[in-house]
Parts: structure tokens; C-alpha cells; sequence
């Protein structure tokens, strides 16, 4: 079953560690990255087997908060394809 993994930090090197950390830590793909306010708030955004995207949430989350801010960790199961339509428009 495929799902989506989001990762929320302040700050891009916080996003860099934390996306580093997701996908040495399991078999997941980046989708997207968000940036906002000048980069000081980054979304990442990676996909694989639900599991394999549980793994590498925590994983990265706990990379991210040892340099930065966790804002937001969550994992979609079977996410609608509107949602990735979303994530992988532009």
C-alpha cells in the first residue's frame, strides 16, 4: 500500500538533515519540497510502502528537532490522487 510522509521544520537546514535522514533510513522517494517565508519554513514530502514511510518520518523528524524546529510530522495512507496531483503540480 502506497502512502505519503510530510515533514514540516523551520529551517532549510533543519529540512536538509531531516530529508537526509528519511531516505537513508528507508525505501522512500522525494515527491516535493515547499519552501516558504524565504525558506525559513520547509515542507518535504516523500512517498513509498506505508511502513517504509512510518521509518522514515521518525527517523527524519528526530534529525530535524537535533538542528531546528519540527513543526508538523504526518503519514497518509492511500493518499486521494487529487493529493498527488497537488504534490507534483509545478
Amino acid at each position: 500500500m502506497k502512502a505519503i510522509a510530510l515533514l514540516e521544520v523551520q529551517a532549510m537546514v533543519a529540512a536538509i538533515a531531516g530529508l537526509d535522514a528519511m531516505v537513508k533510513a528507508a525505501d522512500v522517494k522525494l515527491i516535493h519540497v515547499e519552501k516558504r517565508l524565504g525558506g525559513r519554513l520547509v515542507t518535504v514530502v516523500v512517498e513509498g510502502e506505508v511502513s517504509a514511510v512510518q521509518a522514515a518520518l521518525e527517523a527524519g523528524a528526530a534529525a530535524a528537532k537535533e538542528v531546528g524546529n519540527v513543526k508538523v510530522c504526518e503519514v497518509i495512507a492511500r493518499p486521494h490522487p487529487d493529493v498527488m496531483r497537488f504534490l507534483t503540480t509545478g
